[in-house]
């Protein structure tokens, strides 16, 4: 995405220094890259957002595991014990 900012300002750039754009041409490529950098800001917070969602499912799948691990091993004791009447 900061490459289609950067690609933009220097379109920006260049259309000026040419001296061929016009104040409209100018103002829809500002537009564009204001709606660039909106989507890019929206996408940024999205990540953000799935991240912190994949470690809270991380942490459930850690106790989900922990949990298993401790019915079992309580299983397997009452398991002997009973083998051992």
């Amino acid at each position: 995405m900061k490459k289609v900012i950067n690609l933009s300002v220097i379109a920006l750039a260049v259309s000026l220094g040419a001296g061929c754009a016009t104040n409209s041409d100018v103002e829809n490529l500002q537009s564009q890259v204001n709606g660039v950098d909106v989507s890019v800001k929206q996408a940024s917070a999205d990540a953000a957002s799935a991240q912190t969602q994949a470690a809270a499912a991380e942490a459930a799948a850690n106790r989900a595991t922990q949990s298993s691990q401790e019915a079992n091993s309580k299983l397997d004791k009452k398991f002997k014990r009973s083998m051992r009447k």
